[in-house]
């Protein structure tokens, strides 16, 4: 089966000496995996990074072996970010969460949307705290939405308004309930990071048996 689409590249792979196998995620089929022959050629090898854009011509086949595409790049989206490690971290993290938290050849337009405004709020000075909501959206796309403000009681410290987790304890910064993206201070960010963090880890990875990406790990090392 031939197919024509756009997709953004999740990951890729060595394959051989002149092949690679890569993931995208596409606007009109989902994810999809195939083979790029010739991806170590300087033609497109310096535009194979991920989370370029790509229109793509497909071959997929029917007998449950791997496919193969053509590509060309559509939009530069990488590189725009390279002198910022920050960023080109969280585009690796992103792109390998999307990879590991969907399957091949099940659509959804809302994710690919998602990639399109993921870059849109890395050029924002509050980015962390857009991204925060960025991969909160993305996982109640899939099916995993979560509102912190039905698990926290409210509490004053220091005649401040302040939430906790009963069970726990555990403070929640007040964005996160109001749901609020202005500027915060570096702490608030890295706490939100961490129990978002946590929820992916307990209520998604775990109960479906994947490991915790070491990309996120290394994006949080950069942040702190």
């Amino acid at each position: 089966m031939i197919l024509q689409d756009k997709g953004f590249l999740l990951s890729i792979n060595k394959y051989n000496e002149n092949s690679s196998i890569a993931n995208f995620y596409t606007e009109n089929h989902g994810k999809l995996v195939g083979t790029i022959f010739g991806s170590s050629s300087k033609k497109i090898k310096s535009y194979l990074l991920i989370g370029n854009k790509f229109h793509i011509n497909s071959n997929l086949r029917q007998d449950g072996k791997t496919g193969y595409f053509k590509v060309e790049i559509d939009e530069i989206k990488t590189p725009i970010f390279l002198e910022n490690k920050k960023k080109l971290y969280s585009i690796i993290y992103s792109m390998n969460l999307i990879n590991i938290l969907t399957v091949e050849n099940q659509k959804n337009k809302e994710i690919f949307k998602l990639i399109d405004k993921f870059f849109d709020i890395l050029i924002l000075d509050n980015w962390l705290i857009n991204f925060i909501f960025w991969e909160l959206n993305l996982f109640k796309i899939i099916g995993y939405d979560i509102d912190f403000k039905n698990y926290v009681k409210k509490i004053k410290i220091n005649d401040e308004e302040k939430f906790i987790v009963e069970s726990s304890q555990k403070i929640i910064p007040n964005f996160l309930i109001s749901k609020n993206n202005n500027p915060v201070n570096h702490s608030e960010i890295i706490k939100s990071l961490n129990i978002v963090g946590d929820f992916l880890e307990k209520s998604i990875l775990k109960p479906n048996n994947i490991n915790y990406p070491n990309s996120r790990l290394e994006f949080l090392n950069l942040i702190k």
